[in-house]
């Protein structure tokens, strides 16, 4: 479907995903974000004020779709078209994966981290204090009684 030749009405029902879609399926070749998000901005007749407000929101929403990838150079295409072994891979900071530890210092987080479960020495309440109120109860007695 070649996207250029659409009637602006029928591009309106569409999503920048998807006209980002058949831009590049036509285009055959690799475009980075902002000229991919210019075209869009063309077809649909927005105002150019768009590019700057709502380029990183168009950004993000490629990045979170699955039919596109962001090559090593920078610019966007069809997952289809690629193998996975030219897919830049995107990290957020809080993803990070964690770094090597020197042997060292792995031996002494798990010494940290290893505790008796069954010292009392360490328990916030007195276990006495708590049990101080309730009383014992003999079965036997109660039977007896009614």
């Amino acid at each position: 479907m070649d996207i250029k030749k659409m009637p602006k009405e029928e591009l309106e029902l569409l999503s920048n995903k998807d006209i980002t879609f058949y831009l590049l399926d036509n285009s055959k070749k690799s475009i980075n974000t902002a000229n991919l998000f210019k075209e869009i901005i063309k077809l649909l007749g927005l105002p150019k004020s768009d590019f700057e407000t709502k380029i990183g929101d168009y950004y993000t929403a490629l990045a979170t779709d699955k039919r596109f990838i962001l090559l090593d150079d920078g610019t966007w295409d069809l997952r289809s078209r690629h193998t996975s072994d030219k897919v830049v891979k995107i990290v957020d900071n809080e993803e990070e994966e964690d770094e090597e530890l020197p042997k060292e210092e792995v031996q002494e987080e798990i010494e940290e981290d290893n505790y008796d479960d069954n010292d009392d020495t360490d328990d916030v309440y007195d276990k006495e204090e708590d049990l101080k109120d309730l009383v014992v109860i003999d079965e036997d007695e109660l039977e007896l009684e009614e």
